[in-house]
């Protein structure tokens, strides 16, 4: 069922509290793909019902003409999730159901995650982010809340959202769901022609090769290595590639014993924004 308005989806929310089940949330931007699937299905799995938010929140773009190009599919989406079994609440408001009179985001100090690879090139970008989420929490009460690793920077601002907030919600982090050549399922993908999809498999594959090389090359190496091949490639342009620290987030400029990184890297294929990361353990 579709749920516009708040109230009548709060009514459902207590009676599914009264008798004792579970309540996953799963908050999307629409636009559905079968990333977003995965965490649904892994939801679903875990709790008894489940609640998919379908909102494009106008606070975390810092780009009024990103805002404007989300492609916004609610029919679509809608058919996708009825695809699986089970209890499937869909949540579509408008801002002022969410937000209120005024749609503003709050400002955060997320211990200076926000300051880091998207929060240098997306200003205000968290910001909206822990805003919207904080909303959404609070009026939905979940108990498990579900995020991909493709947003690995988000995932872990929202846990730093939920220890400020003092939010009683579990966030369980997935793993990020892959089109067949490798590159991270994203709504984005939508807008990419052919020719930069099948291309956009680099990133991908320049993860890969950083990973396999971790151990043996120093980081100004690989991050020589990683401009290099964004370089030769004509179809694809790269914002920057970051290996950092999991804890903070901070770039780090050589390995240390003990510490556990990740790589990350944003680049662009036309005027499409693509993001991507992998584990270096």
């Amino acid at each position: 069922m579709i749920y516009h308005q708040l109230l009548p989806l709060q009514k459902e929310i207590a009676s599914l509290k009264e008798k004792k089940q579970s309540i996953g949330f799963v908050p999307t931007m629409g636009a559905l793909h079968q990333g977003h699937l995965a965490l649904v299905s892994k939801a679903l799995e875990e709790n008894h019902c489940v609640i998919v938010s379908i909102f494009v929140n106008p606070t975390q773009f810092d780009r009024a003409g990103d805002l404007k190009k989300y492609p916004r599919t609610l029919e679509e989406d809608a058919q996708l999730l009825r695809t699986l079994k089970g209890t499937i609440l869909i949540y579509s408001p408008e801002p002022k159901e969410v937000y209120g009179n005024i749609v503003k985001s709050k400002r955060y100090n997320f211990s200076g995650l926000e300051h880091q690879m998207e929060g240098k090139y997306r200003t205000g970008h968290f910001d909206g982010v822990g805003t919207v989420l904080n909303l959404l929490f609070r009026s939905l009460s979940p108990d498990n809340a579900y995020f991909g690793e493709k947003d690995f920077q988000q995932l872990q601002i929202v846990r730093k959202l939920v220890q400020i907030e003092k939010l009683p919600v579990t966030i369980v982090g997935c793993p990020i769901y892959r089109e067949p050549h490798g590159l991270a399922m994203s709504s984005r993908n939508k807008r990419l022609t052919e020719k930069q999809f099948q291309e956009a498999a680099l990133i991908h594959s320049v993860l890969q090769e950083v990973k396999k090389k971790f151990k043996k090359q120093s980081i100004t190496k690989l991050r020589n290595r990683v401009g290099t091949a964004f370089a030769q490639n004509q179809y694809l342009e790269l914002e920057y590639f970051e290996i950092a620290n999991i804890k903070n987030l901070r770039t780090a400029q050589r390995k240390r014993k003990g510490e556990t990184y990740r790589a990350f890297i944003a680049a662009f294929a036309g005027e499409v924004r693509l993001i991507d990361n992998i584990d270096l353990k």
